[in-house]
């Protein structure tokens, strides 16, 4: 993924000016917001998670990187791995700009069966080469995409001596591609951004690209252009459908970037959805360009960006910028004719749990109940969960000494989970920040279940079962101290759960 048009050469203006960005001081650091288990860079710029792929016990990450400023500039592909998803090791650079361009967003594969040619189980990786240049020239020929293998599982790679294996054919946004191995059809596909819709390609070796078919010219939101695709199958009693997730920026449903998907079938060549609703992967503001990794069979775990584009090159942190979110298992669910994508953190957070977590049972709320005497001392790190029998209007409040607050709770009338972070710390550098996000509450069982991750400066909310998902970070200038729950109209918890996470915070 990247920026609109007029952003990317803004920004490209902006790095290029090697001088000026060298001799300007560097901002001070802000290690109270370093998450702890979600992944950040050591120093410098972070955008698109990309090439994720599992291989030999490992997850791979690479991602959308500047090694030389804190805002976009000249992508490469940073490189971490992790084999328990909550511990990452940060890598050399992986793939650096080069004759044909940048290294914008793709994806990586197993080719166990050498259809490439480079090798047995090589890893692959699909990437858009965006060339400034040809940009400037305005012959709309300037992403097109590319190859580099690794023989020696992604710690050296080496650019295909033949790329671009797919050409330009004169389209703006021609970019992100997402592959997989298509076991029916006995192919790879290709699920591509081309402007404001998807097209699928379909190759044998990696190397010759065939088009299949496009989709979404009049379908799913518009606001601004599509990128960072991903389609896989998911089964749900017994019946495989397909999903393909499609990031959007601007056009989210609070505001500036997020990531809407569609549920239907895919016979190797044309993605029919089953319905015309709007779905969101997640209703927060800060959770883009998410994908799935891929070699992981029929398990399904997605990561995103951990940011918008309204403001992630103004967020106060140093020496490095954003953070990926929690790593979630996707799952579909029925409610009514409609079928659902759930999200819920992997099954590898619950090794983050430190021992004893403090359970409260049967709490009344009559208006509002103080819990700060009832848990331990809030750490930056922890998990929340609620559960109770009644819908009805409630707020947790958790507040610091300094008066600041993040609110997050459920509203009867709109029939919504939100997060309001109008008040929680610093929100001058963009306008666009403070505000309450909003997603409907879709399940239909009685009551409701949440789950709250924190990690320094976020806090991911996951609601009935990962129906409804909601992703925000925040900057507080001290930690929380405080937590109050409210109900006006007088509520009974069935239960709530304090656990503190054990990862120490990094430098």
């Amino acid at each position: 993924m990247n920026k609109p048009l007029l952003l990317a050469l803004a920004a490209l203006s902006i790095a290029t000016a090697a001088p000026a960005q060298t001799a300007a001081p560097a901002p001070p650091a802000t290690p109270q917001y370093r998450p702890a288990y979600h992944f950040s860079p050591a120093r410098m710029w972070m955008n698109d998670p990309n090439g994720m792929v599992y291989l030999n016990g490992t997850y791979h990450l690479f991602f959308q990187h500047y090694p030389e400023g804190l805002t976009w500039g000249p992508m490469h592909w940073g490189h971490a791995t992790s084999r328990d998803l909550v511990t990452w090791q940060e890598l050399p650079i992986a793939l650096y700009p080069d004759k044909l361009g940048m290294i914008f967003s793709g994806s990586a594969v197993v080719d166990a069966n050498n259809t490439a040619g480079f090798g047995k189980n090589a890893l692959v990786a699909i990437f858009t080469h965006h060339n400034p240049d040809e940009e400037k020239k305005g012959t709309r020929r300037h992403q097109y995409q590319s190859l580099a293998y690794s023989l020696d599982e992604g710690k050296t790679w080496t650019k295909y001596a033949g790329n671009p294996v797919l050409p330009n054919p004169g389209i703006q946004d021609f970019r992100d591609p997402k592959v997989s191995w298509h076991e029916a059809s006995r192919q790879w596909v290709m699920t591509l951004a081309t402007k404001d819709r998807i097209t699928f390609y379909g190759s044998p070796d990696l190397k010759s690209w065939t088009k299949l078919s496009e989709f979404g010219e009049k379908l799913g939101a518009h606001g601004g252009v599509w990128e960072c695709p991903d389609l896989f199958p998911l089964t749900l009693n017994g019946k495989t459908h397909w999903v393909l997730l499609v990031s959007i920026n601007p056009g989210g449903p609070n505001g500036g970037s997020a990531t809407q998907y569609f549920v239907g079938q895919f016979d190797g060549k044309t993605f029919v959805p089953a319905t015309t609703t709007q779905k969101w992967i997640d209703w927060g503001k800060d959770n883009y360009a998410g994908v799935t990794w891929g070699n992981t069979g029929a398990r399904k775990l997605f990561l995103g960006w951990m940011s918008n584009w309204e403001y992630a090159e103004k967020v106060p942190t140093a020496p490095w910028r954003s953070a990926m979110t929690a790593p979630r298992e996707l799952a579909l669910q029925q409610v009514g004719a409609e079928t659902y994508l759930t999200s819920r953190p992997a099954t590898e957070m619950a090794r983050l749990l430190q021992p004893k977590p403090t359970a409260l049972k049967k709490l009344t709320v009559k208006p509002e109940l103080p819990l700060t005497e009832k848990l331990p001392a809030l750490t930056p790190q922890f998990q929340l969960r609620l559960t109770t029998k009644q819908l009805t209007d409630m707020t947790l409040v958790l507040s610091n000494e300094q008066g600041e607050e993040l609110l997050l709770g459920y509203d009867k009338q709109q029939n919504q989970y939100y997060i309001d972070r109008s008040k929680a710390g610093a929100t001058g550098f963009s306008d666009k920040f403070p505000g309450r996000h909003s997603g409907p509450r879709l399940g239909t069982a009685p009551g409701a279940d949440l789950t709250l991750l924190f990690d320094a400066a976020s806090v991911e909310l996951f609601a009935d079962g990962g129906l409804t998902t909601l992703t925000d970070i925040f900057f507080l200038s001290q930690p929380f101290s405080k937590i109050v729950l409210r109900a006006p109209g007088g509520l009974t918890v069935d239960a709530l759960t304090y656990a503190a996470l054990g990862l120490k915070k990094a430098n």
